[in-house]
């Protein structure tokens, strides 16, 4: 084994993240269903976890939850207990599985998550859905793809194979764990590189283009959602250079939202940090996707 594959294994465990919200949601408050299929790319089933609140006619506002595993691994079960966190909140919440590299390159994983928000929308009757508030979040990788919804819209070519009258997939705040903005840039770790050039199908200098458009950063404009982002700054995959990077763009064009280091935090953190991050994610999303009552 080679001293640069000996690093990328001794990584592999930090591919998840380990940033997750606390269990202990009252269940006679929550409704779950699992592995509903919402898209068939290729003819490949595709499936998604659902919690929503038990009680009351809504319409709900939504969050969709997005694992990580650098776009080449992970489950959507991880995020069961973050589903029961927001549906007690009054959330209705999936979190969606989507195609994994280096069998699918960039962009099947953004087309998934986009699929998996216009099945959201075309099922808001169904599921007491506000269709006009719906939020993302997501960690490392599943952060990466959070980002790409909240900045990205349909002339930005990753809507796959949607229908043209098809519901919207952009959303409208995003909470972004510890997840790339930039992934051409010179300050992407050695460690991080084999994960990118799969992802991609080839390295940023073999596929500059591909690069560009896979960076949340190249579409930061004035119309994106709201951001809130969570860095460690000594991250080992992802440089805390990478969020500042993406607060900067957001201050340029004028996009609400903040950067918040996490002074010390790796890729993921636990304890008291994860219950203050957890109620940050979930007070940022009660300002932006819970409309104030008339």
């Amino acid at each position: 084994m080679t001293n640069r594959s000996r690093k990328f294994a001794a990584i592999l465990p930090l591919l998840f993240g380990w940033c997750t919200f606390a269990r202990g949601e009252d269940p006679a408050k929550t409704t779950h269903e699992y592995d509903i299929v919402y898209s068939k790319p290729d003819g490949v089933e595709l499936t998604l976890d659902m919690a929503r609140p038990s009680e009351g006619e809504g319409p709900f506002p939504a969050v969709v939850v997005i694992h990580g595993g650098g776009w080449r691994g992970g489950d959507k079960k991880s995020n069961r207990p973050i589903l029961g966190k927001l549906a007690e909140r009054g959330y209705v919440a999936i979190s969606p599985k989507y195609r994994f590299c280096p069998k699918d390159l960039f962009p099947a994983q953004v087309n998934d998550v986009k699929a998996s928000v216009r099945w959201l929308r075309s099922h808001a009757k169904e599921y007491h859905v506000d269709a006009d508030h719906i939020g993302a979040v997501g960690f490392s990788a599943g952060g990466h793809l959070s980002l790409m919804l909240g900045a990205t819209g349909p002339e930005d070519g990753f809507e796959g194979d949607s229908d043209k009258d098809a519901p919207s997939s952009k959303v409208q705040a995003v909470v972004n764990f510890f997840g790339p903005t930039d992934l051409s840039a010179s300050d992407i770790p050695e460690v991080s590189q084999p994960l990118i050039r799969d992802f991609l199908g080839g390295t940023p200098a073999d596929k500059p283009e591909a690069a560009k458009k896979a960076s949340p950063l190249t579409f930061v404009t004035k119309d994106d959602a709201p951001v809130l982002t969570f860095q460690g700054t000594k991250d080992p995959l992802v440089p805390h250079t990478q969020a500042i990077k993406l607060g900067e763009a957001m201050t340029k064009a004028g996009v609400p939202g903040r950067v918040e280091l996490i002074l010390g935090g790796s890729h993921g953190w636990g304890g008291a940090e994860s219950a203050r991050t957890e109620q940050e994610t979930l007070d940022f999303f009660d300002v932006y996707l819970k409309p104030a009552k008339k």
